[in-house]
């Protein structure tokens, strides 16, 4: 054990975990590479939790911070912040919502707990809907409406959460339905659920389920829904802290998969938009963003900072389709990965889109989650070189691999091979 960690451990909390057997310290980031503190070069296929969304040193952002530093680093939102205005606007044309307004908060979860808020004061209820096998954030609301147990700690909450089903697609009492009548025996749930309940205020739903191992539903299950929610007068939010900005390849925003009747009520962001930089925030249609009757601020949300960084970061991503490159690259990744399973008994499923790609393992021979794999799996990968992720509302047994989105071709085949070779060394 390192003096860092002895120190870690003396300081932090039990339930603050750490990946690996030996955690690693990481002290320099640099395109789709990051070094760790014995000066070990690792290809990152996690990005800091689908954070780093372009690449580690992106020089566009790393410029726009420091010069925007050296002018002014905090004024919260007591004064006019251009940077916060500019990004704002680029954000509500991307959203698709219309009239639509833009709230920075410092999180994801800070953004979902914002949009609870709001659903909650709009349509007067304190229910909600929330998928099984969900998560989104640490925050007390938060927690109460996340479906992993895993993720949840307590059952204590300020919200009456139910949940419904529909965000794992092979596992569960719909797992041996076709797409379609998947999507009919779902929203059969969700009517028979309305049918004995108060209105709630929303449903609250990750496109792709994230810290649930990358799961989803078949394309148009959120459709369905609305017509659904919209007839009992329920808001949809969108949770897209993980698939937004292109990260699916086939789609800007995940919700675009289910857009047969348009855009959410509220879209909640963070993660990848600020590479880095701490930014969340909630997109609403001004009559939603509006409803509040008290005042509000945010101290640190939308700071100057963070929004240079942004700024910096959409400029490219949007310049250097970073979506196509996610499509293209990722379906490549998607493929050489699945080459690989189809090799591996311990291997039930690989599943994903774009650059957001999870492989489930289980006990050879059976259904059974196997989380002992997937921990050894994340160590012999990074053992030769490579950095993934774990998750899964099965005892963690989904490894999660999710790239910066400029990967090129020649990393994601190295990057593949190691992943390869980690699932054969790990049995």
């Amino acid at each position: 054990m390192t003096g860092l960690h002895e120190r870690h451990l003396a300081v932090s909390p039990e339930w603050l975990s750490l990946y690996y057997r030996r955690p690693l310290e990481l002290t320099r980031g640099e395109g789709r590479h990051v070094w760790d503190a014995d000066g070990n070069r690792y290809l990152d296929f996690f990005g800091g939790i689908l954070t780093t969304m372009t690449a580690h040193a992106l020089p566009e952002v790393t410029k726009a911070v420091s010069e925007q530093a050296g002018r002014i680093i905090h004024s919260s939102t007591l004064h006019l912040n251009r940077p916060l205005v500019e990004l704002a606007e680029r954000v509500a044309s991307l959203s698709g919502i219309p009239d639509a307004r833009v709230f920075f908060t410092t999180s994801g979860t800070e953004a979902n707990d914002t949009a609870l808020l709001l659903a909650t004061a709009h349509r007067g209820s304190n229910q909600i809907l929330a998928m099984r096998n969900s998560y989104h954030g640490r925050s007390f609301s938060a927690v109460s409406v996340t479906g992993n147990r895993s993720w949840s700690p307590t059952a204590f909450s300020p919200l009456q959460t139910m949940y419904v089903h529909g965000g794992v697609r092979h596992r569960g009492p719909y797992a041996d339905l076709g797409d379609a009548e998947f999507i009919e025996a779902c929203v059969a749930d969700l009517e028979d659920l309305l049918g004995h309940i108060r209105t709630p205020a929303a449903l609250i739903a990750e496109p792709v389920q994230g810290v649930g191992g990358f799961t989803s539903p078949p394309d148009g299950l959120y459709a369905a829904f609305r017509e659904v929610l919209d007839r009992h007068g329920v808001l949809w939010i969108s949770d897209e802290v993980q698939t937004g900005w292109g990260r699916t390849g086939d789609h800007f925003w995940g919700w675009q998969a289910h857009a047969r009747n348009g855009p959410p009520d509220i879209l909640t962001f963070a993660k990848g938009i600020g590479n880095g930089m701490s930014i969340g925030g909630v997109v609403a249609r001004a009559d939603v963003m509006n409803c509040l009757d008290a005042h509000s601020i945010s101290t640190f949300g939308g700071s100057p900072v963070t929004m240079a960084a942004g700024l910096a970061n959409l400029s490219y991503l949007l310049e250097h389709d970073l979506q196509g490159n996610a499509r293209r690259v990722g379906g490549l990744l998607i493929e050489r990965l699945r080459a690989a399973g189809a090799r591996s008994p311990a291997v039930r499923e690989v599943r994903g889109r774009g650059l957001m790609i999870g492989i489930e393992l289980v006990r050879p021979g059976t259904d059974d989650a196997d989380p002992d794999a997937a921990s050894a799996v994340l160590e012999a990968a990074r053992a030769g070189g490579l950095l993934i992720g774990k998750g899964g509302g099965h005892d963690t047994s989904v490894l999660r691999v999710a790239p910066p989105l400029s990967l090129t071709v020649a990393e994601a085949e190295e990057g593949a091979e190691i992943l390869a070779d980690a699932l054969r060394a790990a049995g």
